[in-house]
């Protein structure tokens, strides 16, 4: 799912908001603020396409740089009917923080194509993202900017992307890319890694509120891959799934559900509606059922205003980019409710595929126990940071870590300097 042309404006101006009052706390220059408002690059690209009937259509495309001081641009391209550039924009800024928050080196890129995958025949796909590949070409690469598959992307259209750039180079390039395929140097690990890094998340804020994740209640709104992988990893943990929904419904089992068996039927069915073993629930209510931990791994603005009052649980991790407003944030902080912020408790995915392009970078390619490790390490060390920050300036998780990364992408212009 994307969001219409109002949505996205609306988007972006709440990431500035955000921006806006950490830079006032950080009391950082006006040089600085002018710098992170703005984005480097957008680049939009327009091409035509000949579908199979014949027809041929003109298709718009995006990918926009957001800030590149600390490493090359990294983030997701996405294929969604309704994307703008004002939410190419937003999300791009995100993955800067992304990027900072757990100190990877690279600056924030995002992408999105005018499409409608799921109605959209395989052929067509393919001709569709081998041209936006070459119109964009100009602005990628293993050391300008590395894609990512995103919401209507997956490793398939990663492998087009890079054999496509190879192609042009005449020769493989895998580091123009991450998220592809082990046959193409993708990495092992990689799957499922942003939905892992909610869950190893959800065990370190159990861990520092002094409470047992063994036992503890969780709803997961969104049961795709991220909210799958969250589920799966928090059921080995202990943590009883007691309600997930996704955009056709939801299920819900007091007792908790059976994680292998509802993934069985999400696959062989492609939604949880008419899961056996758990009750039928309307979308609308998923958010606001008791629990312990709440994880929004779906679209942007789920939780709002409007809602957020009635929130029964005491620890949100944030699964999907967005999905908290600020107006809900501020109702979430009144009453109490620790959450981990987007940048922070998502951060899994960017972390593995920066793991995947050090390796293609370096042709030495690691076991799926060394890639587990060292994302643990990474993202229980970038927890802590921010854990720490926030005590120490008496703020909320989501201030602490926009603090800790807006303060590393300042200080990295600051150390760079203007060129003129």
């Amino acid at each position: 799912m994307s969001l219409s042309s109002n949505q996205g404006e609306k988007m972006l101006h709440e990431v500035l908001e955000q921006f806006d009052l950490v830079a006032d706390r950080l009391n950082l220059e006006e040089k600085l603020r002018v710098v992170l408002r703005s984005c480097k690059r957008e680049l939009t690209v327009r091409f035509p396409i000949v579908m199979d009937d014949g027809k041929t259509v003109v298709i718009t495309g995006y990918r926009v740089q957001h800030n590149l001081a600390r490493g090359p641009g990294k983030g997701g391209i996405r294929y969604a009917p309704n994307v703008t550039l004002d939410e190419v924009k937003a999300m791009a800024m995100l993955m800067t923080w992304k990027s900072a928050v757990v100190n990877i080196p690279y600056g924030g890129g995002k992408g999105g194509v005018i499409c409608s995958p799921k109605v959209t025949s395989l052929a067509e796909l393919e001709r569709l993202t081998r041209r936006y590949t070459r119109e964009i070409s100009l602005v990628i690469g293993p050391d300008k900017d590395i894609p990512a598959p995103d919401v209507g992307t997956d490793a398939r259209v990663m492998g087009w992307i890079v054999d496509t750039y190879s192609q042009q180079r005449g020769f493989y390039v895998p580091g123009v890319v991450t998220g592809k395929p082990l046959s193409l140097r993708g990495t092992k690990g990689r799957m499922g890694a942003t939905g892992r890094g909610c869950a190893l998340i959800s065990g370190e804020t159990f861990r520092y509120l002094g409470k047992d994740l063994h036992g503890a209640t969780s709803v997961i709104q969104g049961f795709g891959k991220v909210g799958q992988a969250a589920g799966s990893m928090l059921a080995k943990y202990g943590c009883k799934i007691i309600a997930v929904g996704d955009t056709t419904g939801g299920t819900y089992a007091s007792t908790g559900l059976d994680m292998d068996r509802l993934l069985e039927h999400k696959r062989e069915s492609g939604s949880l509606v008419d899961f056996k073993d758990g009750e039928r629930l309307q979308k609308h209510e998923l958010l606001e059922l008791p629990c312990d931990i709440l994880l929004p791994c779906a679209t942007e603005g789920q939780i709002t205003g409007k809602n957020a009052p009635r929130l029964k649980t005491k620890v949100i991790i944030e699964g999907a980019n967005a999905p908290t407003t600020p107006e809900a944030d501020h109702i979430l902080d009144d009453r109490g409710i620790f959450v981990v912020p987007d940048i922070l408790a998502n951060a899994g995915g960017v972390v593995a595929s920066y793991f995947e392009w050090v390796q293609d970078t370096q042709s030495y390619f690691w076991e799926e126990e060394q890639v587990s490790e060292r994302l643990t390490s990474i993202m229980t060390k970038g927890f802590k940071e921010v854990l720490s920050i926030a005590q120490k300036e008496k703020v909320n998780m989501r201030t602490a870590a926009y603090m800790v990364a807006v303060g590393r992408v300042a200080d990295a212009i600051t150390a760079r300097g203007t060129y003129a």
